[in-house]
């Protein structure tokens, strides 16, 4: 046997014993079933690749692969008593979520230049800090424009703090948010891809957004800071996306993930300086973080709750739809049981892989009595009515990965004039978009039910 042979043959052992220990540290976490047989089928069959692809890529909760950030401790002050709560709200509780506040106002921002409007205002108008937590902060006009807006606050004296996610702003380099550094504030990426590569924490992202003025003020939803998204006038092809200035009680809630998610990223903590709150309407709102800082699957958990107890309707709108196979199951017997069941998707959306992977599922509900909406455009917005008595909005999509693995954030009203408002703007996409999934290829078929398999590693 040559030395060749003899060091090939360690490597094959090698391989092998890794592969042992990766599914064995697999099968100790808690992960869907389908999750967990994507991984394997890759480690085992795939080692060379899908070994060092988990350790980039496979993080899930746990503490070691969090990179030691801490749970999230909100405050639990003017919240509505346990016994005037309703089902979702005592559901949240007990994942420690913070019930339901009143005293609240909402407001829609229901376009891109609405957005933009808003997000300047609060910058604009802001007295003493701002902070921003945004996935992507893009080097276009309009990240150009926020930035240096945020670097002439910071240089009048306001606190500014920005917090970009290390994929999501992968682009943006750290000397293209320098202005705002040199006048007196300060930015820091989360998680940096390049950083630990192989810690797990690659696929831990902070998809959260939220725009924090005097910490008073909330901007937050699913809207990212770049032109397809926001402008002030309006473009060809912009984004169908959903924000909301949220002012009142509920607002603390925001700051103090902010100040966790900034002591992760920085090392550096702060003191809130808000401990009292006007009422500034009469909204009942409840917030909902979730990720590897929150106990269990909390939105998640919402949503299948949701199939299974909606009485008269389920309407979801969601840029990219890839549930694992019980809520895949669970929304489907929501149709056959008559409720009416809408889903809004892009009829292309910017990842063809997902819109693969989507296709299954869609026809299965749709089979069931569900109706598919199919939007001309993109839609990127993330909301959510049951029975027109609770809507979501927020920056988690209808995905395993912001359900299980992304740091994400809802908001939920519970009251009639928000739930009403928030339909208004479904029903605006749903006028326009196309009803039913088209029946498929032989072909098609196949290739979406591969990609269905590798579904949870997307």
């Amino acid at each position: 046997m040559t030395h060749f042979d003899i060091i090939l043959h360690i490597l094959i052992i090698a391989g092998f014993i890794l592969a042992i220990v990766v599914a064995s540290n697999i099968l100790r976490q808690r992960r869907t079933p389908a999750g967990t047989i994507a991984w394997l089928l890759a480690i085992f069959l795939i080692p060379y690749l899908g070994i060092p692809l988990y350790f980039i890529f496979g993080g899930r909760k746990t503490r070691r692969i969090a990179g030691g950030k801490t749970k999230i401790h909100l405050p639990e002050t003017d919240i509505i008593p346990l016994a005037e709560a309703g089902g979702f709200d005592r559901l949240l509780r007990a994942y420690n979520i913070p019930g339901a506040t009143t005293g609240n106002k909402i407001s829609l921002c229901n376009t891109g230049e609405e957005a933009y409007n808003q997000l300047i205002k609060l910058i604009e108008e802001a007295e003493e800090s701002i902070f921003l937590l945004t996935f992507i902060l893009a080097e276009d006009e309009i990240g150009t424009e926020v930035v240096e807006l945020m670097a002439k606050r910071a240089s009048e004296g306001l606190t500014v703090r920005v917090l970009l996610d290390g994929l999501g702003s992968m682009q943006t380099k750290r000397e293209f948010l320098q202005p705002i550094i040199d006048a007196g504030g300060e930015a820091a990426f989360f998680n940096p891809v390049l950083k630990s590569p192989f810690h797990g924490r690659a696929n831990l992202r902070d998809h959260r957004k939220m725009l924090i003025a005097d910490e008073k003020n909330v901007m937050a939803g699913g809207t990212n800071i770049a032109l397809e998204y926001i402008g002030p006038t309006p473009i060809e092809h912009r984004w169908k996306d959903l924000s909301f200035i949220l002012k009142g009680p509920a607002v603390k809630y925001y700051s103090n993930i902010f100040v966790s998610d900034w002591e992760y990223a920085t090392g550096k903590n702060f003191e809130l300086t808000k401990n009292t709150f006007e009422n500034k309407g009469e909204s009942v709102i409840q917030i909902v973080p979730s990720g590897p800082d929150v106990p269990g699957d909390p939105m998640y958990d919402m949503i299948l709750t949701a199939s299974f107890s909606a009485l008269k309707s389920l309407w979801i709108v969601t840029p990219y739809f890839v549930p694992d196979e019980a809520l895949a199951q669970a929304l489907t017997l929501a149709a056959h049981r008559g409720i009416d069941l809408r889903i809004v998707v892009p009829e292309k959306s910017n990842h063809r892989l997902t819109d693969l992977a989507r296709g299954t599922y869609l026809r299965d509900i749709q089979h069931a009595g569900g109706k598919i909406y199919l939007y001309p455009e993109m839609v990127h917005a993330k909301t959510m009515i049951v029975d027109n008595k609770v809507a979501s909005i927020g920056s988690a999509n209808m995905d395993m990965r912001s359900l299980f693995l992304n740091y994400e954030i809802s908001m939920l009203t519970y009251s009639s004039q928000d739930i009403a408002d928030t339909e208004k703007w479904i029903e605006n996409l749903m006028t326009n978009s196309k009803i039913g999934v088209p029946e498929i290829s032989e072909l098609r078929n196949t290739a979406e039910g591969v990609v269905r398999i590798i579904a949870p590693l997307l």
